[in-house]
């Protein structure tokens, strides 16, 4: 293993000695040495971008073109030095200049040539375009892949530490395909670098030859011109490797081998393109005037290849093992998980998603983890993950909120834009709308007017805020259908923990978990808080021994809980009800019948529909006057009075008095008689 001190200080002490290799002139001989070591690091990064299995696995690479870049320029100008100074770069220049082009000027400068135009105009080239268009792709790309990343983390499907793993490689490929569209610049720039080297060391040379060393103008040609290309064709040697593993690394795709694997098992994975390819090598040999051993070697090698790719029938059979070892699409855990509906989802449009594109301040993802977290203090419950992803079938700037995979809110939030809540707004530019939750007044107007507007007496919200506060509105309404039997079960095991004697009592000796669910939606449904388990558990223990009736069990638990329910309908200690005339409430008590839902008040139609009539009545007056009043009635009363409520007043809360424990005083803001009901009848 190579020592750390050592990794730390190897490319820097690289850098400084390529700088110097710039301004200090190098002996021939370890200009030998460092073209050879050129050489070899070039064939070793080409070998690497084969052999890796994903661009990313090769996140240096940018950085390692920049230094082989600025190495083999440092070498041109030490070689530049040597030629004009000495008329001698060392052997390895001398060698490509007299042995590897036969010593010939006119056939080097053509070799030269052709690799030139090889590296620019078609490696480096198509690299450079490739990097260009692999970074922008990249970059679009980001929000989508983030808000997938957290859709499956709020879906539970990955953990906080996979999320964070995935999100860092987010991050780094788009890092890499940046820094790759600038090292394909670096790469270019060398190509063309080289022409310009090339031809002053020509023209440098034919100077220095003739000039300073008197030379005759043939000697001079011949010297300088072969050192010149030698020195052309040891820099582009190195450089065409270097540029063809650029182009190997941005053309990789993400794979489970090596690029030569790859490339193998998908040229002969079918044999009828080899069959093909053999016989029309052999058609060729009929050609009058061609060669026929070279096709017919050509021809046999694809024939033999194909004899060796496996039938299609083992290939299907193959493929169908691989299937099921890699869990294919229509196994049935897979089409299981397809068709799950999620408790809670929130769909956003396209044009929309940068509310959770964290590289653009979307935070909208914390914020929903925030309010989870919110909800689970404030009712007690445990919400599910919401399932977030985009949706190409909403309208423009539209979110929409799902229930088991029913839509049951929708809300506009345009990009660029906040909610401005209030009475004067026509000042303003925006597009008029009404708040979601409470139906307010409001506006979208340009994020820029944010202050002018709160300066005006508005009220203004981000767009994450009013989707949030949607959401939560949503939930809060939908709480019960949202409390699940493993819900259940797993509040139940954290009050086991700290309370096991009162769990034991209950569950299941008494109550099973499904009947214990039943209860707390009951609460849930009528937006009474489950956070004191153990006062509901208790309560339940005592009042099961009695009766199963979950209206009955509803009203223990409420009963158990009185202070926590009357708390938000109190004003400076004192809670505002609605009553019922003594009379009319015996005659509700002999009304009451059970039904399939739960016990129910069956009086007279007309008589109903009256006596709701006066308590919408006495409620307006109420607000009139900025009272919220409850209805209270007796307890045995209380679930079938809130049933005949709930479909006309669905706002108005209906409380037991054995409820009201906890309210310092209670004021009756009225009463409902029987005089409006006696004159209907």
């Amino acid at each position: 293993m190579v020592p750390q001190r050592l990794l730390q200080l190897g490319v820097p002490a690289g850098m400084v000695l390529i700088i110097t290799m710039l301004v200090v002139p190098l002996p021939a001989v370890v200009l030998d040495m460092l073209i050879a070591l050129n050489i070899t690091t070039a064939l070793l990064v080409l070998l690497v971008a084969m052999f890796v299995h994903r661009p990313l696995d090769f996140a240096a690479f940018p950085a390692v073109v920049l230094v082989l870049t600025l190495f083999r320029l440092a070498l041109n100008v030490s070689a530049t030095r040597l030629v004009l100074l000495d008329g001698y770069a060392g052997k390895v220049i001398d060698t490509f200049g007299h042995f590897v082009v036969g010593g010939s000027l006119i056939v080097g400068l053509i070799v030269f040539a052709i690799l030139l135009v090889i590296q620019f105009l078609v490696i480096t080239k198509g690299a450079e375009r490739v990097a260009e268009v692999g970074a922008r792709f990249t970059l679009d790309a980001m929000p989508g892949k983030q808000m997938a990343i957290d859709a499956d983390l709020n879906s539970g499907l990955i953990d906080e530490d996979e999320a964070r793993r995935r999100r860092h490689e987010v991050h780094a490929e788009a890092d890499f395909y940046g820094s790759m569209d600038g090292a394909s610049k670096f790469v270019k720039g060398d190509a063309i670098a080289a022409i310009i080297i090339t031809l002053v060391n020509l023209l440098g040379g034919f100077a220095v030859g003739m000039a300073q060393k008197g030379m005759a103008f043939g000697d001079a040609i011949t010297t300088y011109s072969l050192l010149s290309v030698g020195d052309g064709l040891v820099s582009q040697i190195p450089a065409l490797l270097l540029s063809t593993a650029t182009g190997l690394i941005v053309t990789r795709n993400t794979g489970d081998s090596d690029m030569g694997s790859d490339i193998l098992r998908q040229l002969t994975n079918n044999k009828v393109p080899l069959q093909i390819a053999g016989f029309g090598a052999l058609a060729i040999c009929l050609v009058p005037g061609l060669p026929k051993l070279p096709f017919m070697v050509a021809g046999g090698i694809m024939l033999l290849a194909s004899t060796r790719v496996r039938p299609p029938v083992a290939a299907e059979t193959h493929l169908a093992v691989e299937q099921v070892h890699s869990s294919a699409p229509d196994t049935p855990e897979l089409l299981a998980a397809e068709i799950q509906v999620d408790p809670l989802g929130l769909e956003l449009s396209p044009d929309i998603i940068d509310l959770v594109d964290a590289a653009s301040g979307g935070d909208l993802l914390d914020r929903v983890k925030a309010l989870r977290r919110k909800i689970a203090g404030e009712l007690g419950i445990i919400v599910p993950p919401v399932r977030t992803r985009d949706s190409i079938d909403l309208p423009s700037s539209t979110y929409a909120i799902r229930l088991f995979g029913i839509e049951v809110a929708r809300g506009e939030a345009p990009r660029g834009t906040v909610l401005a809540i209030g009475d004067h707004l026509d000042a303003l530019p925006g597009q008029r709308t009404r708040e979601p939750v409470f139906g307010l007044d409001a506006s979208w107007i340009p994020a820029e007017l944010r202050v002018q507007a709160e300066l005006n007496g508005a009220t203004v919200v981000d767009r994450a805020s009013v989707i949030t506060t949607h959401l939560a509105e949503v939930v809060g309404q939908h709480a019960a259908r949202l409390l699940g039997r493993e819900d259940v079960k797993t509040l139940t095991e954290l009050v086991r923990t700290g309370h096991p004697v009162v769990v034991e009592e209950l569950t299941p000796a008494q109550l099973s978990l499904g009947e214990v669910q039943r209860v707390l939606q009951g609460l849930l449904a009528e937006g009474v808080a489950v956070r004191d388990l153990v006062r509901i558990f208790e309560a339940l223990s005592l009042k099961a021994q009695v009766t199963k009736d979950p209206d009955v069990l509803v009203e223990a638990a409420r009963a158990a809980l009185g202070p926590a329910i009357v708390a938000p309908h109190l004003a400076e200690g004192a809670v505002h009800v609605i009553s019922f005339e003594p009379g009319l409430e015996q005659r509700m008590l002999e009304a009451v019948r059970p039904g399939d839902l739960g016990a129910v008040v069956a009086l007279d139609p007309l008589v109903g529909q009256s006596v709701l009539g006066e308590l919408s009545d006495l409620r307006t007056a109420a607000e009139e006057r900025g009272l919220r009043p409850v209805v209270v009635c007796a307890p045995q009363l209380r679930a079938a009075v809130r049933r005949m409520v709930a479909p006309a007043l669905t706002s108005t809360p209906v409380l037991s008095y054995t409820e009201l424990v906890g309210a310092a005083q209670v004021r009756s803001v009225g009463t409902v008689t029987g005089d409006r009901m006696a004159v209907t009848a």
